[in-house]
């Protein structure tokens, strides 16, 4: 379980063929430092099991499934992503609950920049959509982020310049992918709402 609240953009140090899979080599020294085999930490809002740790780099597995059900099938050498280690017990909730379980992929539709501000939009599929409501809450490439607006094929945040510093969405850009995790909340509610149907 994740928060949502980014805590490093890292880079991408090597991309490893293990078919039908790859192993994930993320640099980040302070990460690398903290963790131990077996952690879990959300890259891009996935979450991937450490399986190796050395310097200032960590090794991750990511198989055929999860390269085609995300975005982390896109990743090259060079690519920044983000991490969150997963939550404590004890910790404080800054975010909203994210599973690092990816619902779908979306589509930066556009963004209205406005100096260091930036209003984004994003198009999802349907059945992420009906699970969306303006002033809830999504997980955008992991990021815990607040609705705007929410058409039938399209929802829209308002990002403030620290997120925009601090993760992936400061370079994203018209047409580029992202991983999207709608709020679990929801999804248990429209499932009880269908069983009352039934």
């Amino acid at each position: 379980m994740f928060s949502g609240i980014v805590r490093s953009l890292a880079e991408v140090a090597a991309l490893i063929p293990e078919p039908p899979g790859v192993r994930l080599v993320i640099r980040d020294a302070q990460f690398a430092g903290e963790s131990k085999i077996g952690d879990s930490i959300a890259i891009n809002g996935c979450c991937l099991t450490v399986v190796g740790a050395d310097g200032d780099t960590m090794a991750f597995q990511a198989g055929e499934e999860t390269l085609s059900r995300t975005n982390l099938g896109e990743l090259v050498a060079g690519s920044r992503v983000n991490l969150e280690s997963s939550l404590r017990a004890n910790a404080e909730i800054g975010g909203h609950f994210v599973t690092g379980h990816i619902d779908a992929v979306g589509l930066v539709h556009s963004r209205q920049d406005d100096a260091d501000w930036c209003t984004m939009w994003f198009t999802a599929p349907a059945a992420q959509m009906a699970q969306m409501a303006s002033k809830g809450s999504v997980a955008v490439d992991g990021i815990s982020l607040t609705l705007v607006d929410v058409e039938d094929d399209r929802f829209s945040v308002a990002l403030i310049p620290h997120t925009l510093n601090v993760t992936t969405l400061g370079f994203r850009k018209v047409g580029d992918r992202v991983n999207i995790e709608t709020d679990v909340l929801a999804k248990y509610i429209q499932r009880q709402l269908q069983a009352m149907k039934l």
